[in-house]
């Protein structure tokens, strides 16, 4: 009896069905590969630790924008940065360009952010005052010449200088218990200047601008409407035998630098900021922003402007 021959079609069969399956496997792998951000940006000559940080540091939409560009490693360096806020890219890219001397990129966010890379009081907003003690009054947010807080308290003789000066409640219920804390350290904290209606400080302004001139008289006072006193919660504080000559070596500012963050309070117009709040210097002007804004300020050494463009606006 003869054997039968075993046919080998069944064989060949699943053979080519097992390179069907890895051929397709290869090719939608190889497609994933080159269709890929990581391919993508490589081929725009990006380094594999500069893909990591835009991979990591950007969503889909934003780094299909950065595929649309040619590469550079500036767009690299600005994302990097803490405060880099995506749809300021090109205008930091441009400022970058157009400014004859060098600044770091963390200085251009900053500028950018903030808006100094523009003139101060041009194409200013009225700020957003249901924001209350987070509310940003500068030389682009202003307040109307009729706005006036409806919850101020009058500040006594104990802590303050002279008679009408007051605070919002809010501001006014955490100086009580920073001057309190204060004098248990035997530090005397008095305000000097709190609340200013409009008319006050168009008055003010208007002296210094006789005294001293505009452009000196922008840089040490603000313009009506643009004042931080207009809010409520700003106030100018000083102690006994000090003035604003020499409040910065007085025992009370330096208590003020290491503790008033803990009751809301930051120094409004730092040293080495004034290229962002566009003020000189004020080592006795304190504003009430709360305690969570005012600690993580003050942990991150930045402006009130600077945290509002990151925290508030940018949302």
């Amino acid at each position: 009896m003869k054997k039968r021959k075993m046919k080998k079609w069944p064989f060949v069969l699943v053979l080519l069905i097992i390179i069907g399956i890895g051929s397709y496997i290869g090719i939608n792998n190889y497609l994933k590969k080159i269709n890929s951000y990581s391919y993508k940006l490589k081929e725009l000559g990006y380094s594999e630790t500069q893909i990591d940080t835009l991979k990591k540091k950007l969503d889909d939409k934003q780094l299909d924008n950065i595929l649309k560009r040619k590469y550079s490693k500036r767009i690299v360096e600005f994302i990097k940065e803490k405060y880099f806020i995506f749809s300021k890219l090109d205008d930091y890219l441009k400022y970058d360009k157009s400014i004859d001397v060098e600044k770091s990129y963390t200085d251009i966010v900053a500028i950018i952010n903030v808006g100094t890379n523009n003139e101060f009081y041009q194409n200013s907003k009225e700020t957003s005052v249901d924001l209350n003690e987070l509310m940003l009054v500068n030389k682009f947010h202003n307040l109307t010449n009729d706005y006036k807080p409806t919850d101020l308290q009058e500040l006594s003789n104990n802590y303050a200088y002279g008679t009408d000066q007051s605070l919002r409640k809010s501001a006014y219920d955490a100086f009580i218990s920073m001057f309190e804390s204060a004098k248990k350290e035997n530090v005397t904290l008095i305000v000097n200047s709190s609340y200013r209606p409009y008319s006050e400080q168009e008055q003010i302004y208007s002296d210094y601008g006789r005294w001293y001139g505009e452009e000196e008289a922008d840089k040490i006072a603000a313009r009506p409407g643009y004042s931080e006193h207009q809010t409520g919660y700003a106030l100018d504080i000083q102690s006994y035998n000090t003035n604003r000559n020499n409040f910065e070596e007085s025992d009370a500012f330096k208590w003020l630098d290491s503790n008033a963050y803990k009751y809301g309070f930051i120094l409004r117009y730092p040293k080495g900021k004034e290229y962002l709040t566009g003020y000189d210097y004020e080592s006795w002007h304190f504003r009430y922003v709360g305690k969570k804004a005012a600690k993580y300020i003050k942990e991150n050494n930045i402006t009130y402007d600077e945290y509002y463009a990151y925290f508030i606006e940018k949302k």
